[in-house]
């Protein structure tokens, strides 16, 4: 069962993960023991499943993001799972329903590397690429309740 502290300990986690034990008690007006437990609680059944820094990806080159389609061809599914899985420049892959079965996105140096990555892929499948102009909505949770 989760409950509106569970709730409010994962918030205050996604704002910031490097928030000590005593930081986060005091924020929940509650002991440390006491947060401690909810938190392992929280990882132990998967509802909390790690902690990661956020990083700015143009402040490491990376200018361009693009959405890439993919529509493999016959016999070649799991080929091109496996090399999308192998270029690093995928930093999403969904497995999708409909004429694509794969959407993936890139983080990308300049647009060349675009036409480099897909040229790999053109032997296992036909793809349809878009540029990200911006981003209005983050990855972000849904909204999170507590439940039975």
């Amino acid at each position: 069962m989760r409950d509106w502290i569970d709730v409010e300990l994962v918030k205050l986690l996604r704002q910031n993960a490097r928030q000590s034990l005593a930081e986060l008690a005091r924020r929940l007006k509650m002991a440390g023991p006491s947060v401690s437990e909810r938190l392992k609680r929280l990882e132990e059944s998967g509802a909390v499943s790690g902690y990661t820094a956020t990083v700015n990806p143009e402040a490491w080159g990376y200018t361009l993001t693009a959405l890439v389609r993919l529509r493999p061809f016959p016999g070649q599914l799991k080929t091109l799972e496996a090399r999308l899985i192998a270029t690093p420049q995928v930093i999403e892959c969904d497995k999708v329903t409909g004429e694509d079965c794969f959407i993936a996105r890139l983080a990308l140096h300049h647009i060349q590397e675009l036409d480099e990555i897909l040229d790999g892929l053109s032997e296992l499948a036909s793809t349809a690429s878009s540029i990200v102009k911006s981003s209005p909505v983050q990855r972000r949770l849904p909204p999170l309740q507590p439940r039975d």
